[in-house]
């Protein structure tokens, strides 16, 4: 659970009672690989912080092909947020790659921690608005970069799972065919 403090002390500053209060909320749970933390056509009802591991959030699109959205990795958050919010079936799946250990804070428990604890409210208010940050970028990225320039900033942005990702699992993200995407570690790219 340090983890998960450090990283709210990042954003906001609780003092050790709320600290404690803050802990009562959230629970550790253990996944094998290739389990599906949200199917698609759920309703998501929880966010889930990466303790180990990493999980995918993906999208099938009318020809059964995969779009990576989002890996997140230690130290980071996961949900489907507009389900979340809007209480409305998801359209994409969370997925462990590789074993993990995930905290777990269920949407009403948040509610709940929010009346209790109002800093937590900045502090999820802090990680929506950085994640919106983040996803006009990937998506400006998206249509201004090559597809190699977009590989070298996954690797610098997700140094630790290069390895650790199959290589159909990055091409996705990055919008590319695997096979392009072997093309493009070769270096066999003309640009």
């Amino acid at each position: 659970m340090d983890l998960l403090l450090d990283n709210i002390a990042k954003y906001v500053c609780l003092t050790k009672d709320e600290q404690e209060v803050v802990m009562q909320y959230f629970k550790i749970r253990n996944y094998p690989s290739k389990s599906i933390l949200l199917d698609c056509g759920e309703v998501c009802t929880k966010y889930l912080f990466v303790l180990s591991g990493v999980l995918r959030n993906y999208t099938l699109d009318d020809n059964a092909i995969e779009h990576t959205v989002s890996f997140a990795t230690k130290g980071e958050w996961i949900t489907d947020m507009r389900s979340l919010v809007f209480d409305t079936p998801c359209n994409s799946f969370i997925q462990v790659l590789g074993d993990a250990r995930v905290i777990v804070l269920n949407r009403c428990d948040q509610l709940a921690l929010f009346d209790e604890v109002p800093m937590m409210e900045r502090y999820f208010r802090i990680l929506v608005e950085n994640a919106v940050v983040a996803n006009q970028e990937r998506m400006l990225e998206n249509f201004s970069l090559s597809a190699e320039r977009r590989y070298k900033k996954f690797v610098k942005r997700f140094p630790n799972i290069v390895e650790d990702v199959s290589q159909k699992d990055i091409a996705s993200y990055l919008g590319v065919t695997p096979e392009f995407f072997s093309r493009i570690k070769r270096g066999r790219i003309n640009n």
